[in-house]
């Protein structure tokens, strides 16, 4: 029977030296980084595991702009205009 924590996910099958064949859970992938208010996917952000993305220069992992990597630019836009506006 296979173990509980395999049956749910993706899995390979893996030969081992000795001949027999078992199965090996493979690792989810990361979701994709989302806008903060309408929940868009981000363009620019990578998409990969905290290890992955550490590995990164930090001109890779975030766009280099107010609010990049929380706002997508249409959101961003409307940010500033009413900013502007409250303080003008």
């Amino acid at each position: 029977m296979v173990r509980k924590s395999i049956r749910s996910g993706k899995r390979k099958l893996v030969k081992t030296p000795g001949g027999k064949f078992y199965f090996k859970r493979l690792a989810d992938k990361p979701k994709y980084h989302h806008c903060a208010t309408c929940d868009r996917k981000l363009p620019g952000m990578p998409r990969g595991t905290q290890v992955e993305i550490r590995k990164l220069k930090k001109s890779e992992r975030t766009p280099s702009r107010p609010y990049g990597g929380q706002l997508c630019s249409p959101c961003l836009k409307r940010k500033l205009i009413r900013e502007n506006r409250v303080t003008a």
